[in-house]
This record gives structure tokens, sequence and C-alpha cells, in this order.
């Protein structure tokens, strides 16, 4: 079932016409899709679970975790190695306890590894703001058929959100044909491989302080070289605990310091996992409230090569931090943290290819107004330049982006989202010029999609929110959110629409 409208809105004795079609498909949140999470209470808590388990008889041990491994074993894919992982994640524990954990044998040591593990239901409270790219696999086709892959953010228990994907195919007709949803979800494992750079790492310090508390690290940095590791970051700090007293300043310093070294990382994913099955849960202390609102893009660099990146908000329940994910294939990523003064907020979008040789990238540095900023590097980004207000009813309380510039033949198209009167957040649509996207060539004056009877119930009520459409067929395709609990798809027919943005002035 899907439903057709025109919009029809009188302005300057014209009316305006473009056909979107709301295509009736939900992803709706699935509280039986979990993962396996590290669970850690207290040092002494742990020590008494650790000397009862290996206090039981052996009879006792293979009974529970028979009984454990039967009821979760095809919940998980290998749950005895995640057992074992969070088995070795406790060594500071053993040592405390002056107990030889090569001692242990492997029963016990996958039963106390799941006294200290848990289920997580990674979308239990909203599966929302989708994105959506073209696969990098576009083989075994049929004519006007594209292979797609959906991004959601997802959220469980304490609203703390992560990234999932969805995969599928887009049909001549754009009705979005779905891959089997699997059930065996698996976070990646973290690698460590950031080399810092001393001067880079200060710099982005004073980024995240004010003008008048510039952060001062030197106490910590002065035993490292001009460039190192996080490892090498971490003794530095717990030497300088041990031999220091420090003050409260300097205490926030340290904590500011590791705050940042944790949040670049890169994952991998098990080559046998479905995309369906890829969680990008928090992984660093920038992240632990939440990753939010991925916006997705295909890239094509200069020389052709193609780089699928996200921009993304890190929340760590108090500080926000806009990052950047990097991917060849979905299976491998790479996160970092965007530098300089424009990368505070929420909200940015990169351009699909470079402007005149350099990187572009949609903002909202003030929370109100849109902005496009241009860099040689792709995660430093120090000037924006205003090119859009709130102009109508619908959008006066702010405008944003809703995902990466779309390349048309008439010029950049960009999906917006408009709020108004009942914090209703609606989505509009906008053109700026190819070879100059700070020049506007039209904005609709109404809006392009506004919550419907339906998808305004929900955690959030009266939004509709997207994180990044693609054209198929010369449609374009619009993933959103419907008030922050669910998701749908709806088509607008280009020709339309580009028309009404060009005839808008």
């Amino acid at each position: 079932m899907y439903y057709i409208y025109k919009l029809n809105f009188k302005s300057n004795q014209r009316t305006m016409n473009v056909t979107v079609i709301r295509k009736g498909f939900k992803f709706i949140p699935d509280p039986s899709r979990v993962i396996a999470r590290f669970l850690y209470t207290s040092d002494e808590r742990s020590k008494n679970i650790i000397l009862n388990v290996l206090a039981m008889s052996d009879v006792e041990v293979n009974t529970a975790l028979s009984q454990v491994l039967r009821g979760y074993s095809r919940r998980h894919r290998n749950i005895s190695l995640i057992f074992e992982t969070h088995f070795n994640k406790l060594d500071s524990l053993f040592k405390e306890l002056k107990i030889k954990q090569n001692k242990i044998d492997q029963g016990r040591k996958a039963l106390i590894g799941s006294y200290f593990t848990m289920e997580y239901s990674i979308e239990s409270a909203a599966f929302f703001n989708p994105s959506i790219v073209e696969d990098p696999d576009q083989s075994e086709l049929g004519t006007d058929e594209k292979r797609v892959i959906l991004s959601f953010r997802a959220t469980g228990e304490g609203h703390v959100s992560s990234i999932v994907f969805r995969s599928g195919t887009i049909n001549k007709n754009n009705d979005l044909i779905t891959e089997p949803v699997g059930k065996m979800l698996a976070e990646a494992e973290r690698i460590k491989r950031h080399v810092y750079n001393k001067n880079s790492f200060i710099k982005k310090l004073d980024e995240m302080s004010d003008f008048n508390n510039k952060l001062s690290p030197v106490f910590v940095l002065e035993k490292l070289g001009d460039s190192f590791t996080y490892g090498e970051l971490k003794r530095a700090v717990e030497e300088t605990r041990r031999k220091r007293r420090l003050t409260a300043n300097k205490t926030f310093i340290i904590h500011q310091m590791m705050w940042l070294a944790k949040s670049h990382y890169e994952l991998d994913f098990s080559i046998d996992s479905a995309i369906s099955e890829r969680v990008i849960f928090p992984t660093s202390e920038t992240e632990r409230n939440g990753i939010e609102d991925a916006r997705f893009v295909k890239f094509t660099d200069e020389n052709g090569e193609i780089t699928y990146y996200a921009t993304y908000t890190a929340y760590d329940g108090m500080t926000i931090l806009p990052k950047l994910l990097e991917t060849k294939n979905f299976y491998h990523f790479k996160a970092l943290p965007l530098h300089g003064e424009i990368a505070r907020n929420k909200g940015m979008a990169m351009f699909p290819r470079k402007i005149k040789g350099k990187y572009a990238m949609l903002c909202r540095i003030d929370g109100v107004n849109n902005y496009i900023s241009y860099s040689d590097s792709i995660n430093i980004w120090r000037e924006a330049r205003l090119i859009q207000k709130p102009k109508f009813p619908w959008d006066i309380v702010q405008v944003g982006n809703c995902g990466s510039p779309i390349e048309t033949e008439e010029g950049w198209l960009v999906i917006t989202h408009g709020v108004g009167p009942m914090r209703e957040y609606v989505l509009g649509a906008s053109l700026y010029e190819l070879d100059n996207p700070e020049k506007e060539i039209g904005r609709l004056k109404t809006p392009l999609l506004v919550p419907n009877a339906e998808e305004r119930e929900g955690y959030v009520p009266n939004v509709v929110y997207s994180c990044g459409s693609m054209i198929h067929n010369r449609n374009l395709i619009i993933p959103y959110g419907m008030s922050d609990n669910a998701s749908t798809y709806a088509t607008v027919n280009l020709n339309e629409l580009l028309n009404e943005l060009k005839n808008s002035k």
C-alpha cells in the first residue's frame, strides 16, 4: 500500500505541484535484536563473583555453564568467545586477588565471563533517522534496479544510540525489497592504531575549551615525543597521577585529554556477517551516551576512487563531538573526530565530491541557519559561510540539512528540515548552483513532507526527519524517521521537484 499526494500551495498567483508518494513500508524497532555487552559493577562485588565461581565443584561449573550455553548460544554468534573476551577484561582483579588466570580451566573461565556479560536490546526504544546510499556491489541486478544500504539510528535502554544497517534492492517501480534481517548481531573488534601528533592534539584541546580557559596539557605531554599512541598517553597520565598532586583544573585537563584520545578507533566486522548483523555501538568515551544521526554519503575523489563517509554526533551525556566514519566496504570502519572552529554542532553533511579542489560540508554552527564550509583536509574545518536562514512560518525556529547534497544536472539538491510551531519538524528542499553552492537557485515555499496523522505519534511527536536521500530512475528516494520511533520512505518525482525549485524565486 502506498499513498500519492500533490503539493498544492498558492503563492503569487502560482500553484506548486510536486508528486510525493508515501510507500507505506515500515522499519519497526525489534526488541529481540540484542548484543552481548561487558557488565561490570564494583571491584569488591566482582571479586566475590570470581571467588564464588572458583569455589564451585567441577560438576557445578559444568551444569551452570551448560545451562547458560543452552539458553544463549542461539542468540549470539560464538557466545563462548564473548565470555572469554569478557573474562580477559578482568586481568587487574585477578592480579589484586593474586590468582593466575592461566591456571584456571576453560570451563571456569567461560562461566566467569558469563557473569560479566549482559544482553542489550539495541533497538528496543526506536529505529529512526535513516540515510540511504548505493551498495558497493551492484552486480547481478535487473534493468532499472539498484542495490542499496540504509543506515539507522537504533536506540535502546537508557536512550543509548548506535548505528545499524539494512540492505535491499529498489526496483523500477521504486519498491524496496529488503534482504532478510539477521538475528546474530555482533559488535566489531576494536583496534587502537591511531598515532597522535602533539601539536594537533593540543590545538584540538584548545578548540574544545572556551576562550578564557585554554587547556594547558604540557605537564603530561612533556613526557612524550612529537607523536604518541593512546597507550603511551595513558601511561604518561598514570605516571603523572602517581607523582604529582593534581589540582581540580589539571584533573579536568587529564579527563579532556583522555576523552579526546579515545575518540579515534578502527572497527573490523567478520566477513561472514550480514550487514544487518553489524552494529556500530558506542566504542569510545566520547560516545558513551550515543552515536547520533549518521549521514552517509558515497564520495567520489578526483581520481575516481570511491569512499563512503558518514558524519555523526558523538554524545557522552554532557558534550557533543562531531565525528567522521570512513569505509570502503562496510566491513572495516575508521572513526575520527572532526577538528576546527565550526566542528562544534550537530548536522554536518559532506558533499559527494570536491568543489574546486576542496572538500565541502554543509553545517549549522549556530543551531539555526545553514552554512557551507570548505577545507583542504577532510577532518579539519575552520571557516563557514551563511547560505540559508529561516524564512517561512514552518521553518522559523531553525533550518538544517537532512543529509548530503545530491548532484543533479540543474544544481545541488539539498533536502532540508524546518522547525515551526509546536516544534513540528517538516522536510523542505533547496537547489544551489553546481560551481558555486553558496548561491541558492530556489527553495520550496511549502514543506515537501509533513508528519501525517500516523507519523506524528511517537517518542518525540510531530517529527519527520531524514539523514540522507538518493536518486533512482528520476525519482528522489527519501527514507525518514517518524517521530523518533520507526522509519519509512517516500519517493518524489525529480523532474517536478527541480522545475518547482527553479521557478520558486
